[in-house]
């Protein structure tokens, strides 16, 4: 400091006749190089120099010169050539003579404005974005409030305009205190600076990323301007379909035009005002974003409650509850207290620099002050980059006044400080952790998924050897994390050289299904150092035996292809497992082997599941979604649900919030009692090609529409098999099955997904509008039985005698009832309609066109189904709300993106949209969340229709089905319960069972009926025993 001072005397001389010789310039050229040579004189010692000569106190005098026009143009380019030398780091001494700058746009001298204009250019170059958007874009703020005169303004609102391009994301941080200042120059009475303020705010509302809103930015601005045309904004917002996820910066846009909307006196624009903010708070992502600004509406939705129509009132109501939902638990927060923020701030860093015996001179102050503003705004947006921090913000605008090293160990030292502050302000927030265990990772992150924010701002702390249960509801992200987790790509996740992560799902469908199985575990890269005797020792710990793995990964069931993941995950020998689902397809068996293979060893894991039993025995703490962030809770699913009563869901299935509702199934012709057989299944057999047994053998089997049956059994017994051939979806090799000709089926697949493969572009309603676009079920054409082979094209070429002559048929047309049967009218090949014969079904079959008789069989049903539904995007959104699926994501998000829960909806809901009456169901537990598995239990326990279903969820069998069929080595054994487990519906509902109704009797039958207990009385008075009574009976 000494030696700068000393080089710093010994220039005075020099400063002082450079000083004098830019007044005393004959020309602005000569001026601008006396100027320029102070700024190259100055320039290595910087802010010191200009503190020490008072250039900035210099310069400001002459430009407050009102009586000498040279000495004010003088000033200005003083101005501009000593910002222009000395460059960034400097703008802090600069910045408090904006308002003067900026009043000598005013100045009647051309010379003069031309001057201050370059001062004005020079200046804007120097501060870092995050500098513009603060104490610069502030300073602005100033003139546009004081009495400055109009032209300073003006030029103020067009350098404002330029802000937004350098600085987007500090500006959409800040908008809720940009937006007002300059708002209030829209109404100025002086048309220049209205035009420069209205260019201003479209730059600054254009920072709005929501494309949804993006089209009508213009519109906004004119509103804030106009208020008269808010009713024509809304009507275009109206017009709008919102599916952007809404953030602070699209709410603090659109809640001032909201506001006032509120207080029409239109009942039109009251309208569609709350259906506009019942569609933007269901898209609002941050609870803490929603609770800032929402609660600014609900003083105009109540008074529209209350006084309104009842139509618009109803709306307000139902907008009113969807943005208490968006606000959260903080609803109502108060906007931040930015002077108190930086006053604690600049406290604090004053503390730093003292500690390290810097005196706090007025340079200093200067600089601490415009550092406190740009550190307040990183905080408040948890922005920590060591880099940007230390290198680039915080040690440049220290080091002038310092030593480099003193500089940057300041800098480290403040942000080490305020990156605890903020672990301890959002450690409450993420729950409680102990320090038990090897601590694995410990990274704040952010995760999204198609545009949608899914955790925001949160922590996930791991130790070794614990197991964690993921709990959240579909679609909250729960998959994308662990996704996220393998693939490497979540944000600070130690890399897999650090830590081997493996992430075990269902993912085998389809991939290299003809391999055996030793082979593809073996060609898999990250088991390329693994020996092959490894492999196949791994494989039988499994289950696997010599011969298994020989046999093609496409032989094995669901839950043997979940056990072949988990072995793959076994050889790897991770640190961190991955499981999504594991209990999916397993049965009872391999689930308590997976529950000790996890418990017995030191293994760290994060499971999401749906089976409470699993969790409960497994895991050791629970990771919890709550409002995008992940917190924690010690324990297994009973200690959670003790702290978090609304986890009882997770136990009991009607506990659910979440209700479903399937469409009632309709009638079947001839069918009145609910006991009569619709579907049989008789000596059945079926061997899949290349498979060394039949999967099922001579199963014979009954449904009837009070048919409530769960087919259980192991894995790979023949299960799924029973519901295909039930369904239609493989042709028996052996036996037949015979179903009423208008019986409708709606299958879930065990791998649901397959029936949205060939739809993922599509959203959910776009997918049920094209499978039933043409009147009947579209995927019923690719079914087995519906599919002509060519042993049934060679049967077409059979001919049939009528009349004398030999006919070929063309197709089938129609049916009509006959008797206690139908009749058919058959076209024949090269013969016209008139033509045209009715057949007897039973003939049909006996003549060997049972294939073309099923077919129209199920194309009647089919459309008789539809025959009540109107196909149209408002009813198919009801539909798919009624199983579940919000009404937003059916209509707005392609099937792509949704969650695999999510998929499971859309696939019941598909199923269920012809109303079928038997519903086959297999493995409809997985993926879906308590919730949601509690509202499919109610749906079913209350719908009319039957329904089959594969499962290993005892509690989900127990509490809806009195009937068993038990699958083993494919034979089927048959087992009825006179009682459904009651327990498993918190309502304590019953499962309605028919009343079975007495046939009655005719009088001859009664006659003899008399007779046989007089005969049986008669006998038992001549008993010399004395024996009890036999009771008479309906039956004797």
């Amino acid at each position: 400091m000494a030696a700068n001072n000393h080089s710093l005397e010994s220039k005075e001389a020099e400063v002082k006749e450079l000083l004098d010789s830019i007044y005393t310039a004959e020309t602005s050229r000569e001026c601008a190089e006396n100027a320029d040579k102070l700024g190259a004189l100055l320039k290595d010692d910087g802010i010191v120099a200009l503190e020490r000569f008072g250039i900035v106190d210099n310069l400001t005098s002459a430009v407050n010169n009102k009586k000498s026009g040279i000495a004010r143009e003088s000033g200005l380019i003083g101005f501009a050539s000593m910002i222009r030398a000395m460059g960034p780091t400097v703008e802090p001494f600069f910045i408090p003579s904006l308002p003067l700058i900026f009043g000598s746009y005013a100045d009647k001298g051309e010379v003069v404005r031309e001057a201050a204009e370059s001062a004005i250019a020079e200046l804007f170059l120097l501060p870092p974005p995050i500098g513009l958007s603060t104490v610069f874009l502030e300073t602005l703020f100033e003139i546009l409030s004081s009495g400055a005169r109009w032209q300073a303004k003006a030029a103020a609102c067009e350098l404002i305009s330029k802000i937004p391009e350098k600085a987007p994301d500090n500006i959409a941080a800040n908008l809720v205190s940009i937006i007002p200042p300059v708002s209030e120059c829209l109404h100025d009475t002086k048309r220049e600076v209205a035009t420069a303020a209205r260019k201003a705010m479209i730059a600054i509302v254009g920072v709005v990323r929501n494309q949804d809103i993006v089209p009508f930015i213009t519109d906004l601005v004119q509103c804030m301007a106009e208020p008269d045309k808010v009713p024509d904004t809304i009507n275009k917002l109206s017009a709008t379909t919102f599916v952007a996820d809404v953030n602070g910066p699209t709410l603090s846009v659109l809640i001032p035009l909201l506001v006032r909307a509120l207080s029409n006196r239109s009942q039109s624009v009251l309208r569609k005002t709350v259906i506009i903010v019942d569609n933007l708070c269901r898209l609002v992502n941050n609870p803490k974003e929603a609770g800032q600004y929402l609660p600014e509406l609900l003083p105009g939705i109540d008074r529209i409650i209350e006084t309104s129509s009842p139509e618009v009132g109803a709306l307000a109501s139902k907008a009113r509850a969807t943005l208490v939902k968006a606000a959260g638990t903080v609803q109502g927060t108060a906007h931040r207290s930015i002077q108190a923020e930086r006053a604690e701030v600049l406290a604090h860093m004053k503390s730093t620099v003292a500690e390290k015996n810097i005196p706090l001179d007025r340079p200093l102050l200067i600089q601490l002050e415009y550092l406190a503003a740009i550190i307040t705004e990183l905080v408040a947006e948890r922005q920590f980059d060591k880099q940007y921090w230390i290198q680039e913000l915080i040690s440049p605008y220290l080091q002038q006044l310092m030593d480099e090293a003193i500089a940057e160990q300041i800098a480290e030292d403040l942000l080490t400080h305020y990156i605890d502050m903020d672990k301890k302000k959002y450690e409450n927030a993420n729950g409680t952790d102990d320090d038990e265990g090897e601590l694995l990772c410990d990274i704040d992150f952010s995760l999204a998924y198609g545009g949608m924010m899914l955790l925001n701002h949160t922590n996930l702390k791991l130790r070794r050897g614990r197991r964690y249960g993921l709990c959240g509801a579909n679609g909250a992200g729960k998959s994308t994390l662990m996704r996220s987790i393998a693939t490497g790509k979540l944000e600070g996740f130690p890399p897999q050289s650090e830590l081997k992560t493996v992430f075990v799902e269902h993912s085998l469908q389809g991939e290299d299904a003809m391999l055996p199985i030793i082979e593809f575990i073996c060609n898999d890269p990250n088991l390329a150092h693994v020996a092959r005797g490894e492999v196949s020792k791994a494989l039988s710990s499994v289950g696997f035996t010599d011969q298994m793995q020989l046999a093609p990964v496409k032989s094995l069931s669901g839950g043997w292809k979940m056990k072949l993941e988990l072995a793959r995950a076994i050889i790897v020998d991770a640190d961190i497992l991955l499981l999504d689902e594991p209990t999916n397809h397993l049965d009872t068996t391999n689930i308590a082997w997976l529950e000790d293979y996890l418990k017995t060893r030191r293994i760290t894991c994060i499971i999401v599941s749906h089976d409470s039993s699993f969790l409960d025995n497994v895991t050791t703490d629970i990771i919890h979604y709550e409002a995008k962030k992940l917190v924690y809770y010690k324990g297994n699913l009973a200690e959670f649900v003790k702290v978090r009563p609304e986890g009882k869901s997770y136990y009991t299935l009607s506990a659910s919030k979440i209700k479903f509702k399937f469409p009632n199934p309709g009638l079947l012709q001839g069918v009145k009692s609910k006991t009569k057989s619709i579907i049989r299944m008789a000596g059945v057999s079926y061997t899949y090609p290349n498979a060394l047994k039949p999967a099922v053998t001579n199963v014979s089997l009954n449904l009837s529409l009070s048919s409530r049956v769960a087919i259980l059994g192991p894995n790979g017994a023949g299960k799924s098999t029973i519901v295909k051939l039930l369904t239609g979806e493989i042709v028996p090799q052996e036996g037949v099955v015979n179903k009423h000709p208008n019986l409708r089926v709606g299958y879930v697949a065990q791998h649901a997904f397959h029936h949205l493969e060939r739809h993922l572009e599509k959203t959910p309603n776009q997918y049920i509008q094209w499978r039933y676009q043409h009147g009947y079920d579209r995927e019923v054409l690719e079914k087995a039985t519906r599919i002509i082979d060519e042993d049934d094209l060679k049967q077409m070429e059979v001919p049939v005698v009528v009349r004398g002559e030999k006919r070929k048929i063309e197709c089938i047309v129609g049916r009509t009832k006959l008797d206690k049967s139908f009749q058919y009218e058959v076209k024949w090949v090269d013969l016209p309609h008139k033509h045209n014969t009715r057949i007897p079904r039973e003939e049909l079959l006996k003549l060997g066109f049972s294939k073309i008789v099923l077919q129209f069989d199920e194309h009647v049903a089919s459309a008789e189904g539809l025959g009540y539904r109107n196909l149209e995007p408002t009813e198919i959104r009801q539909h798919f709300e009624d199983v579940g699926l919000e009404g937003d994501i059916a209509d707005y998000h392609d099937i792509s993106s949704l969650s695999g829960g999510q998929k499971v909806k859309v696939v019941i809901a598909a199923a269920m949209w012809s109303k079928p009456h038997l519903l086959c169901l297999d493995e409809p537990t997985n993926y879906l969340d308590r919730d949601s598995l509690g509202g499919l239990a109610v749906a079913i326990r209350d719908w009319g229709g039957a329904v089959v279903m594969i499962s290993h969820s005892d509690e989900f069998v127990g509490a809806l089905c009195p009937e068993q069929w038990y699958v083993e080595a494919g034979q089927v054994t048959k087992k009825g319960k006179n009682a459904v487990v009651e327990e498993s519906f918190a309502d304590n509902a019953q499962v309605k069972a028919p009343a079975v109704r007495k046939k009655k009797k005719t009088r001859n039958e009664l006659k003899a009926q008399q007779v046989r207990r007089r005969e049986r009385h008669l006998k038992w008075l001549a008993d010399p025993s004395g024996g009890p009574k036999e009771p008479d009976t309906d039956s004797d």
